[in-house]
Order: structure tokens, then sequence, then C-alpha cells
């Protein structure tokens, strides 16, 4: 019998307890590092983690209207009596422009995505405060937690644009082969609200007192933004200041898509270029405080 054989059967018989040890596999192990780079997502990653967002979306759908009379009729609910205060009080009170347009669908054409990006604003803003034990406990891309965020509103934004259907169908409005800029305008909104939001939400953890200023935000961001009233309500000069705000030139884009109305590429042009700003400046900072969420979230 060889040197070999013996050994092994003297494992088996537990003879020789050195040899035990020795022969006992050693799990292996995964070290996870911080990637190099100011701004180095991989994206790659992310993707091998899209179940767990699709989860985590699904999730924040649910619990929002968990326990609810109404139930996914609250998507409904909330923007159509917007219009509806909006259209008493701008539309025959103050008798707002709207661009030879009946004033509901007009305001409701810029309450729709202004909705959706004020909601993904407020739920990505706070959504790493708010999955801290899920942080605490198992690695995946953080950037997944926001994600969820925007991508939970995208289904109350889905629901929300049966009622621009109806007022469509209702004053007779005759969709045009612009409206299918109504799919990369979307996308816009999404990469708009993300960059806002991963700053925010990365800020929030560092600071607690911005979850009180985020609503705050939210609200005068939407007067800054042309929901009410329409771009042209500002002097021509001077419009190009009200699209460095990144939603004023998306907002017109999506009234031009849904109505027909000629579309003010410069405006928009103006408001990417902000948001491609805001997103970069969103990921870096996320990306800074991110190696610190699981110790000071």
């Amino acid at each position: 019998m060889d040197e070999a054989s013996a050994n092994r059967i003297a494992v088996e018989e537990g003879k020789n307890p050195a040899l035990s040890e020795a022969a006992v596999e050693v799990p292996s192990q995964t070290v996870i590092e911080p990637r190099k780079g100011w701004l180095s997502i991989n994206w790659r990653e992310i993707w091998r983690y899209r179940e767990l967002l699709y989860f985590l979306t699904w999730r924040d759908v649910k619990v929002r209207y968990k326990q609810t009379v109404l139930g996914i009729l609250w998507a409904f609910i909330q923007p159509f009596l917007k219009m509806i205060v909006f259209s008493v009080i701008f539309g025959r009170l103050a008798k707002m422009d709207s661009e030879g347009f009946p004033y509901p669908i007009f305001v409701y054409a810029g309450l729709l995505p202004w909705q959706f990006f004020a909601s993904s604003l407020s739920r990505s803003g706070q959504s790493v405060v708010g999955s801290a034990n899920l942080i605490t406990k198992v690695y995946f891309p953080r950037l997944i937690i926001p994600l969820s965020s925007v991508g939970a509103c995208l289904v109350d934004f889905a629901v929300s644009f049966v009622i621009l259907v109806g007022l469509m169908l209702y004053y007779g409005i005759v969709p045009t082969l612009a409206t299918i800029m109504v799919v990369p305008l979307v996308l816009f909104t999404i990469f708009t609200a993300l960059g806002v939001g991963t700053f925010l939400s990365a800020l929030n953890v560092a600071y607690r007192d911005f979850r009180h200023t985020i609503p705050f935000l939210v609200q005068i961001w939407m007067f800054a933004t042309p929901v009410i009233y329409p771009v042209k309500i500002v002097p021509k000069r001077w419009q190009w200041l009200l699209c460095l705000n990144p939603m004023s030139g998306i907002v017109d884009a999506y009234r031009s898509a849904i109505l027909g109305k000629p579309f003010a590429w410069d405006n928009l042009g103006i408001s990417l270029s902000v948001a491609t700003a805001a997103f970069l400046i969103g990921l870096f900072y996320f990306r800074r405080l991110e190696r610190q969420f699981a110790d000071i979230v």
C-alpha cells in the first residue's frame, strides 16, 4: 500500500487528526473593495442585482397603498384634484394664458411630468435613510435604493397618464407624430430625478435635517417650473434663465409632444445640459459618501 492510500484511510478512520484538519476545505471568501475613480459606477453589477431592484420597487408600490381604502386610485385622485384646483384658481379666476388650449389639459400636460419628478425627488431623497436596516445587514449596490424609488413613482405616472388620454378625447386633441417624444422625455425626467435624488439622499444621510428641507424645496421648485403658466410669459431674452431649471424645458417639451405645439429646442437643450450636470454631481456625491452609509445611516 502506498503512502497516499494509507493517509486517505487514516483520515477516513479518524486516526490522524492533523491530516483530518488539513483535509477540511475552507469556504471561499469574497472581498468587496471600492472601485477606483471619482465616478466609477459598476453598471454590470447593478444589472446583476436587477431582481433586487424589481422587488424593492414592487415593495415600495405595495407599501404605499397597503391598508388604504382607495388603493391605486390615489394615483388618479391626486393629480386630478390638483388639475381642478389649478383650473379654477389660475384658469378661471386669474385668467392665466394657456397658449390657445383649454386650461385643464394645458395644466395637466405640465402637472403630469412635474408630479412624477416631485414624487421621485421626495422618495429618492429619503430612500437611503429609510433603508437603513437593509444597508447595515447585506451588501448590494447602494444606487439601487434611489433607483427603486424612482421606479415606484413610474408606476403612478403610468396610472395618471390615463387621465391625460381621457382629457385628450374630451377636448378633441388628436395625437400627432410628435407624441412619440413622450418616451424620451420620460427618460429625461428619470435622468433628472435620479441625479438630484441621489444627491439629496446622500446629503440626507450626512445631515438629517435635510429631510425637512426636501418638501419645502419641491414646493418652491414647482413655481419656478412652467406648470401653471407657459414659458412665453417670461420675456424672450430671459427665458434661458428659466431653463436653468432642468424641469422647465422638459415640462414645456411634454406640452409640445402632447398638445402638438412647436418644440422650443433651445430651451430643452439648456435644461438637458443642466440636468446632465446635476446627474454627474449627484452621482459624484453619492459615490463619495456611499462607503460610509453603513456607519452613519
